[in-house]
């Protein structure tokens, strides 16, 4: 990845994350201080997930639950 591609690339709040797999907001900031998705800190210290990362987990939760 290219740092323009990286830059240019939406940043999700945990709100817009925990939309996306139906649970609540906390339960995306607990995922993040385990690990299991990476975030970013906005200068004001709050937690930003990039898109890519979060559909890609998505689509790996998505594809187990199919099988």
């Amino acid at each position: 990845m290219t740092i323009a591609h990286e830059a240019s690339e939406r940043l999700m709040t945990p709100g817009e994350v925990a939309a996306m797999f139906r649970v609540d907001p906390k339960t995306v900031t607990r995922w993040a201080s385990a690990g299991r998705i990476g975030s970013i800190r906005t200068p004001g210290g709050h937690r930003r997930f990039r898109e890519s990362e979060v559909r890609t987990l998505l689509d790996g939760l998505t594809s187990e639950a199919h099988h």
